[in-house]
Formats: C-alpha cells, sequence, structure tokens
C-alpha cells in the first residue's frame, strides 16, 4: 500500500521528533510491505523565516493532496523569539488555525493513556493508579461557543460581553459518528458528556447522540453530566473508553485527562475530517529551550503516528505493532529524561527512535 504522507516538521523539537516517527514508519513500512511517500511543508515560525507568513497557500494545497498529515511542532518563546513581535495572524500559531480550517478538520482526538510502566508519574492515588487507563476524548473542534458570535457592549454605564452557545444537529451529528466509529475500533464503549440538565445544546446533543448511536449497536452508550465527568476522571480513570463532547467540554476534559498520565510528552492527538484525512500531532509544544539537544522525547509523535495509520488507512494491525514497540521498550526499562526514573537508562531522541524501530517485527 503506498501512503501519501505530508509532514511537518515545524519548530523547536519538532524536526527531531517527526525524523523519529519517520524512522518507525518506515521500519513498519519494510517489515508489512508498504510505501511511505513524504513530502516535507513549512508551517509556523520555519514559514515565516522563509515565506513571511505562517500557511502558504502552496503549502495548504500540498496537504490537500496528501492522504494524512503528521506534525511535529509550532512555535517558540513568546518572550525572546521575534516571531511574537508580529501581528497575531502572522504568529506561528495562525497557522495551525489556518491548517485546521481548510483541511476542515472538525474532530479532535486525544488517547490518554497510563502505561504501567510509568504509574508511578501519575498523580493519583496508588489503588486508582495500579489499575491502569486507556481511554480517547473526542472533542468536537469547530463549532460550539468558541466559533459562536461574541461581542463586548455597554449598558446603562455597565459593561457587558456576551458569547454565544450553539450547534446544529449536523455538526453534533457528524463528530458523533467518528466517537462511534472510533469506539468500534477500541473497547466498544462511548460516554457521552453534556450539560443537558441545563443548556439547551446539551439536550440537542444528546438527542442528536443517540439517534446515531442506533446505528451501532454493538457500542454501549451512556450519558455524563459534565461535572460528574471531571470528577470521576480523577476517581475511576479506567472506566472511560471513548468520551464524546463538544468544543469547550472537550478542551477541559482533555487537559484534565493528560495531566492524570503523569508525562504530556507521551500523549497523541489527531484532527479528523468528514472523511479518512486526518492531521496527526503530539500534544505537547515546541520545547524550545531543549531544541536541538538531542534528548525531547518521540514517543508521543511516534504515537500519533501509529494513530495515523489507524484512522487514515485502516492499518489496525500495523498501528498496534508500534504502540507495542512502545510499551516493550519502557518494559525495558529505557526512558528519555522527561521520564526518567530510579534504575532506568537515559536515552535520547534518536536512540529512542532506534530502540522502537527495532521493536517493529
Amino acid at each position: 500500500m503506498k501512503l501519501n504522507i505530508v509532514c511537518i516538521p515545524g519548530d523547536g523539537i519538532g524536526p527531531e521528533i517527526v525524523t523519529e516517527a519517520k524512522k518507525v514508519l518506515n521500519k513498519v513500512a519494510s517489515v508489512y510491505g508498504h510505501e511511505m511517500i513524504y513530502t516535507d511543508i513549512l508551517m509556523g515560525g520555519a514559514s515565516i523565516d522563509v515565506h513571511g507568513v505562517p500557511l502558504t497557500d502552496e503549502a495548504v494545497e500540498t496537504a490537500k493532496a496528501a492522504d494524512a498529515v503528521l506534525m511535529g511542532s509550532i512555535g517558540g518563546d513568546t518572550t525572546t523569539s521575534p516571531w511574537y513581535k508580529l501581528a497575531p495572524n502572522l504568529r506561528p500559531e495562525a497557522g495551525l488555525l489556518a491548517i485546521r480550517k481548510a483541511l476542515n478538520l472538525f474532530a479532535n482526538l486525544r488517547p490518554a493513556v497510563l502505561y504501567e510502566e510509568l504509574s508511578d508519574a501519575c498523580p493519583l492515588r496508588k489503588d486508582i493508579s495500579e489499575n491502569g487507563f486507556d481511554m480517547l476524548i473526542m472533542r468536537e473542534l469547530t463549532g460550539g461557543l468558541y466559533f459562536g458570535e461574541r461581542y463586548t457592549t455597554e449598558e446603562n454605564g455597565v459593561r457587558k460581553a456576551v458569547d454565544t452557545l450553539s450547534y446544529d444537529e449536523n455538526e453534533i451529528r457528524r463528530v458523533a459518528k467518528k466517537g462511534f466509529d472510533i469506539a468500534m475500533k477500541r473497547r466498544k464503549k462511548v460516554t457521552s458528556v453534556d450539560k443537558a440538565n441545563v443548556l439547551d445544546s446539551s439536550r440537542l446533543w444528546r438527542k442528536v447522540v443517540e439517534e446515531v448511536a442506533a446505528d451501532y449497536p454493538e457500542v454501549t452508550l451512556e450519558h455524563m453530566l459534565v461535572d460528574n465527568c471531571a470528577m470521576q476522571l480523577v476517581k475511576d480513570p479506567a472506566q472511560f473508553d471513548v468520551i464524546l463532547t463538544e468544543n469547550m467540554f472537550g478542551d477541559i476534559l482533555s487537559d484534565e485527562a493528560s495531566m492524570v498520565t503523569g508525562s504530556i510528552g507521551m500523549l497523541a492527538s489527531a484532527s479528523l475530517n468528514d472523511s479518512k484525512f486526518g492531521l496527526y500531532e503530539p500534544s505537547h509544544g515546541s520545547a524550545p529551550d531543549i531544541a536541538g539537544k538531542g534528548i525531547a522525547n518521540p514517543i508521543a509523535t511516534v504515537l500519533s503516528a501509529a494513530m495515523m495509520l489507524k484512522y487514515s488507512f485502516d492499518l489496525d494491525k500495523e498501528a498496534a505493532a508500534m504502540e507495542a514497540a512502545v510499551k516493550n521498550v519502557l518494559k525495558k526499562g529505557y526512558r528519555t529524561v522527561d521520564i526518567m526514573s530510579e534504575g532506568c537508562t537515559k536515552v535520547g531522541c534518536a536512540e529512542m527512535g532506534d530502540l522502537l524501530a527495532d521493536e517493529i517485527g
């Protein structure tokens, strides 16, 4: 199978971690008989330095022509980088917002997995963390409160701000279908999170999700209010498989879930449109303070590449091999500096990539 992948190395540690993800993907291609075709484009600060803008029209068209996009990280030090003296629409992160819009990436997936080998890093009580957990938060990315009408005014001498939360049934249905499709590749359980006891938008959300669920009889659906979900994430995270929710709730809950894993350097993410196309990236930032030192953790990017194989190419076996490689390397005691613990062997970014590639096949 030919896999046409656009790569965005980006800024900071981005080029280093993308290089290691490619290394592991190339080993997968060799073992399973695929052909990886990579095309690099510039985005963020790297694009500003060359083109004066964080994303060019040509780069967008190249991305649209691919089967999937694999990205490293975008941005730099906001206090010292000249990129942040530019107008907001010309700063590195504007490129990320622009490509999400151009590619119609409305569904954000963020797994939160606690590996047994890293359980000591989990901030939860041992009787909770020892059970481990493996959840995926499916967040609607282009609607809701963040994209509704907003304004600030003054009425009778009193300042007033208004933000509008709205969803139509089509926006809800398309992300719900993504959530149920992904649940079918996992443990077949969806927890739909809303605030239906208060909000009309949540009541519509719940109704449409139930309509979608009727087409997936193998998937168990439960509803949970967002405040309860926030509590359950720290009380019993192992209960969750796929959490399906709207934009603002997903923003908050995914950050909470990432922190209970103990290391953001291990967390992948994906943003999908209404086809198999997706943009895959680690959840962490560009870490400009360690860029070029060879000590970055590439695991989140490797796991993002595994998500790419699973969701954009339906290569479940190959994705599972990459995920198993991560578990095996951790089990053997190898750690990058951010996840280092006593008794383990510290390795650099490139060496971690080599170890992960060696586990494939």
